[in-house]
Formats: structure tokens, sequence, C-alpha cells
């Protein structure tokens, strides 16, 4: 079962795997907004594109189990001070999970992405100790190994990823050369959910209420000015904050239980220690001790060195050799070796 989400991506992951003698059909999940199949461009091309491939297409109607699992996470976060990364919990919630459980009632063995990531099998999976390796794309500036980061081996282990070894370019050349209508399809980008990245706008409209104004607080303690709501701000935020205090400040924390935003310079943004209590191990098994590795705490964030010290309560601790700007609650931390994934989990 090829995932096709209308895009060039997923359109190109089914026409190599049918070409690599997959036999294949398409799976387009509804999971928001539309009332009817109809009304979605995107289903639209999928349907098309399937079609153009000569294999068959089903549309999963999955909008209860995105709104309990993806849209009503993502909010409480915010309410809870936090910035969520929910593309991370689709992936593993929706597609690897929700999508797979519909492969496998249709008899699929397999399901495919359009992800640019590489997955290697083990030879023999019954061998004590093998695992399916998660690394990172051939090409670097395509990577999306890092929203893959809470994906299960059993989930790995039923997946492909046809697209591991190759360019945007590359993709929408071959798109265009078998005449499929999506070739220059734009990406997608922003939240699926929120595609104009109004999210506090969003939230408060799902939630039916208006949040609260606070109170600007400084690292003393002292009121310097009043926000416009908690889920309006994310840490080391500068633009939109509506203050002026003569010099430069940025959001440091966010405190739900006193609704108040706390200020600082930028100075006071680094801090060199996180900790995950989700943690998900990928490609290696849990390790006992102390590992050196890379940390990336933001998707467009630069992996940093780090000492990875993992808990006997499966937490873990990340320690960098250098103080990072601005660690996040709520975004996910993904942790390599070179080019493989080791694993990932949500900041706390």
């Amino acid at each position: 079962m090829v995932a096709m989400s209308g895009g060039v991506d997923s359109s190109v992951a089914a026409y190599i795997l049918k070409q690599q003698g997959y036999e294949c059909v398409g799976a387009t999940m509804l999971l928001h907004g539309q009332a009817a199949e109809g009304e979605s461009a995107d289903i639209r091309d999928a349907k098309a594109v399937a079609g153009r491939l000569g294999i068959e297409h089903y549309i999963f109607d999955l909008r209860e189990e995105f709104e309990e699992r993806v849209i009503q996470p993502f909010i409480d976060a915010y309410v809870n001070g936090r910035t969520p990364n929910p593309c991370v919990f689709c992936n593993r919630q929706m597609k690897f999970r929700a999508l797979q459980e519909k492969a496998e009632e249709l008899g699929c063995d397999l399901i495919a992405t359009g992800h640019y990531a590489r997955l290697e099998k083990p030879a023999d999976p019954s061998e004590e100790g093998a695992r399916c390796v998660l690394r990172k794309s051939a090409i670097p500036e395509k990577d999306q190994s890092y929203v893959l980061c809470m994906l299960t081996q059993e989930q790995l282990s039923k997946s492909l990823f046809p697209l591991e070894g190759m360019a945007k370019d590359e993709v929408r050349r071959i798109a265009g050369e078998i005449g499929l209508a999506v070739a220059d399809k734009p990406d997608s980008q922003d939240i699926c959910f929120v595609p104009d990245g109004r999210y506090a706008e969003f939230i408060e409209a799902h939630e039916r209420t208006t949040f609260p104004e606070g109170d600007y607080c400084d690292e003393e303690g002292n009121i310097v000015g009043r926000h416009k709501g908690i889920i309006r701000y994310t840490i080391g935020q500068r633009k939109g904050l509506g203050i002026a205090l003569g010099r430069p400040v940025f959001v440091k924390t966010i405190d739900p239980e006193t609704n108040r935003v706390i200020l600082s310079d930028n100075d006071a943004l680094f801090t060199d220690t996180l900790r995950s209590g989700d943690f998900n191990w990928v490609s290696i098994a849990p390790p006992m001790k102390p590992i050196h590795a890379k940390a990336r705490i933001r998707y467009q964030h630069a992996e940093q060195p780090a000492v990875i010290l993992p808990a006997e309560d499966g937490s873990v601790t990340i320690r960098f050799e250098q103080p990072q700007r601005a660690i996040t609650p709520g975004q996910t931390v993904a942790v390599y070796e070179n080019d493989i994934l080791l694993g990932g989990g949500t900041i706390d």
C-alpha cells in the first residue's frame, strides 16, 4: 500500500515500486476539513495518479482518529505552554499505525511513503539483536529522517521509502516523463490542518474559547506588560510581543499555571541540557550507558555534539558540549551518529 497524498513524492514512489515489480494499491487518508472526498483537490490528484499508473485507489476516512491522536494533543500542548511538532506524531500514529492497519486488512505486506530517508532491514529479522536501521537521505537538503524518529521497529519492518537516494528535481523529472499532472505541484507547507500558520486562531476556533491575557514578567518576577494569551508564544520568540522595554527581549518561559510569559535577553535563552521522557530508540537497542552523538532540537537545527544519558525509566537526558539557544518543550529532539538516526523523543 502506497500512502498517496496527492503530491509528486508519493506519486513517484508508487511508480517506482510498480516498476520494481511490487503489486501496489494507493491509499489516501481523509484527515480533516473535507466533508466529502470530492471536495479535496489532493484526493482528486491522488486518484488521478493511481488511475494513470493502473493501480487501485482507496480513501480511508480517518478524521476521528486524526482528531484524537494528532489535533487534540497539538492543542493540549499549546494550552500547556509547549510548542508541539504534530508531523512527528502524525507519522507514528496515522501513516505508520492507522494506515498500516488498513493495509493489513487489505492483505498488503508493506506500506510505502514518499519520505526522503534510507531504510536498511536485517538479512535475518529473527536473529537476536537484529534491527532496522534508519539513515538520512543521500541528499542531505531533502532529508526527512527527523520526522520519522518516533517510528517503532515493528513499523519500520513493514515500511518502504522508495525515494531514499533521490533528489527532488529527479523526482519531478520522472513525474514529467511519465505524464503525471502533479509533476510541478508545489510542496505542501506548514501544518496540514493549519495551512495559513495561524495556530492561535485555529486553537480558539476549535476549542470555542478565547485564551485570556496575562502578565509579561522579567526573570525577577516583575510585571512588565500584558500578553495576549499563552498559545500565541513560543520559546525564543521576539517578534509580535507588542512590548517595548528599550532593549530586545525574548520569550524565555511560558507558565500555564500562572498564565505568565517570562521575558529575558537573548543570552538567557542558552542552556546545555534537556530531558525527554518518551524517547524512542530507533536504529540501536536502548543503551545501558552514556553515548556520544549529535542531537537536533528542531527540524531546521544543525546537529550539535552531545552526551546522551539514558535512565532506567526509559527517559534520556541530553547534555550538549555547547549551550543551545531556545530549547523548546514540546518540540522533537533527534539523535544521530553520522547519518544513522539513533532515536528521538519529545523535549520535556
